[in-house]
């Protein structure tokens, strides 16, 4: 993130730190330790462990970054990474006062944490941890080194830390959303009859990381079946695609779906899609500062309710960044469980909202479009326009 927060210790912090501050001051939090690698790869404006970005398992333990955030006290702030991280630290170093490199695993991690904390003479009575981000052994060491002090999660605060993007993180996320659009323009039409769908997913991975992105997934089915795994059933003549893919670009995620046919679409087929575009329109419109969550729900809805297919029909928004769901969190019904905190909020600039509508056909196959949604100061944009309609596949065998 290009985004820098002077402290009055002359330490520039890459997030906005008076944000953070005031988050944790609203929960009573004293010390954040962040330990999730997305998490630490935001407090540390990009830093992520290269040779971890795939596994966390070395010899007898787990790689685990460790990040102390004293509330209003940057100054008091470290960084505990794993000895290889200090090749990037000498070509990037991180902006932490106190940085060490030299860590084996899980439990030395929090260790020095711990010895870091105390040696700051900071007696915290609440310390926020990431919970789903904390190994057992590590969650010891920290539990019996403050044993007078309340251990809460810090997932909500960090969430909502993140939930408003930066100009460097928007940047990021447009051009994955795009990277992810045009490497499924290529699979679409360099592909004709007879291709598997392992076959489609190890292309769209290709082609996306000819694009500079990490490839995270691809949720792919073919003709009438709504089985979305990778196999080796093929798209024949006439038969649907759609490709539901993520592709991370520097953390941040371009999550989009877009539908395709080996042949020319009829008009039921062309019924289907144009329906659930118009529920992604009125889903997108409501999208701008001040609006409150629920307002996209309830533009939605009613349409899916009207439809007659309302009985197969899926409509999904979610917050998303540098996690699939993120805040704002908009509904508590989803495939995701989460509370609706954001369903009675406003939306700020900044946010990101995936919006996703599903038609699961028994006969027709699996139909969907899915879009990255960002509130602006004017209204919304939309990430990644193009290839809404139906593309037509390859004619190579």
């Amino acid at each position: 993130m290009n985004i820098s927060a002077q402290h009055s210790s002359g330490i520039a912090v890459p997030f906005d730190r008076a944000r953070l501050d005031r988050l944790m001051d609203d929960a009573g939090i004293d010390v954040i330790v962040a330990t999730s690698k997305h998490n630490v790869q935001y407090l540390l404006g990009g830093h992520r462990a290269n040779f971890f970005d795939y596994m966390d398992a070395t010899g007898i333990t787990r790689y685990l970054p460790v990040m102390v955030y004293p509330k209003g006290a940057p100054e008091k702030a470290a960084y505990f990474g794993h000895r290889l991280e200090k090749f990037q630290r000498e070509v990037n170093p991180m902006w932490t006062p106190e940085t060490q490199t030299s860590c084996a695993g899980s439990v030395d991690a929090m260790q020095k944490a711990v010895d870091h904390t105390r040696k700051h003479g900071m007696k915290p009575k609440r310390i926020a941890a990431e919970f789903a981000f904390l190994p057992y052994d590590s969650s010891i060491v920290l539990r019996g080194a403050f044993p007078d002090a309340e251990l809460v999660d810090a997932l909500f605060v960090l969430e909502r830390q993140r939930a408003k993007k930066t100009p460097d993180e928007l940047k990021k996320l447009k051009y994955a959303s795009e990277a992810v659009i045009d490497s499924m323009n290529a699979v679409m039409a360099n592909h004709g009859p007879g291709a598997s769908k392992a076959d489609l997913m190890e292309a769209l991975r290709r082609e996306e990381t000819n694009r500079g992105l990490t490839f995270e997934y691809c949720l792919i089915t073919v003709g009438t079946s709504l089985n979305r795994a990778p196999s080796e059933q093929k798209w024949e003549k006439g038969g649907i695609l759609s490709l539901d893919s993520g592709g991370n670009f520097h953390g941040y995620i371009g999550d989009v779906c877009r539908m395709a046919i080996q042949g020319e679409p009829d008009a039921e087929l062309e019924d289907f899609l144009g329906e659930i575009e118009t529920i992604q329109r009125a889903a997108m419109k409501p999208v701008r500062v001040g609006a409150l969550g629920r307002e996209i729900y309830a533009a939605a809805e009613p349409l899916c309710a009207k439809s007659k297919h309302h009985n197969h029909l899926e409509f999904l928004a979610h917050g998303m960044g540098m996690v699939s769901h993120e805040a704002p969190r908009l509904t508590e019904s989803g495939p995701v469980p989460y509370p609706a905190t954001d369903a009675d909020r406003p939306l700020e600039a900044g946010m990101v909202i995936s919006v996703e509508t599903t038609l699961l056909h028994p006969a027709r196959g699996f139909i969907k479009l899915e879009d990255t949604v960002v509130v602006t100061e004017f209204g919304h944009e939309v990430y990644g326009e193009g290839a809404r309609g139906w593309n037509r596949g390859g004619t190579a065998a």
